[in-house]
């Protein structure tokens, strides 16, 4: 009980700082990535707060023998770069680029009452949807048959 409620308190202050920080707003965000325009260089200031914060974060708890609510640190083991890393990491940030939502800030705009944060969360399901269908797909036509 303990886990959910520490999960709902992180979630929750992450939640309030993505709207007070404005990037919940999609036209805040997308104005930060229009370099040549309407350029709002604020959301640097909340990305580098964020690093500084993660930067003293990460030295303070792995200092610790073990994480408070677990008895190992999850920290992922791979550290190469393949092509489904690259495109992923490709197709988040078109999609950041395109809608000015990433999943950071399209959780907490949901709760807004306004339809585009739906409609972009309806799309990365209906991706995310596609993406195991095309590589079941792909799977079954790799193996051997039985026959």
């Amino acid at each position: 009980m303990l886990r959910i409620l520490s999960a709902f308190a992180i979630g929750l202050v992450f939640g309030v700082g993505i709207l007070l920080s404005g990037m919940a707003d999609p036209a805040k965000v997308l104005n930060f990535f229009d370099i040549f325009g309407t350029w709002d260089p604020s959301l640097i200031f909340v990305m580098g707060g964020a690093l500084i914060v993660t930067g003293i974060g990460y030295r303070l708890v792995f200092r610790m023998p073990a994480p408070v609510l677990s008895t190992v640190f999850h920290v992922p083991t791979r550290k190469d770069i393949d092509m489904k890393l690259v495109g992923g990491s490709a197709i988040f940030g078109i999609g950041w680029g395109l809608s000015g939502f990433c999943p950071g800030g399209l959780v907490p705009a949901m709760g807004l009452g306004v339809s585009e944060p739906i409609l972009t969360a309806a799309a990365i399901l209906a991706g995310m949807i596609t993406l195991r269908v095309v590589a079941g797909i792909r799977v079954r036509q790799s193996a051997p048959s039985s026959t």
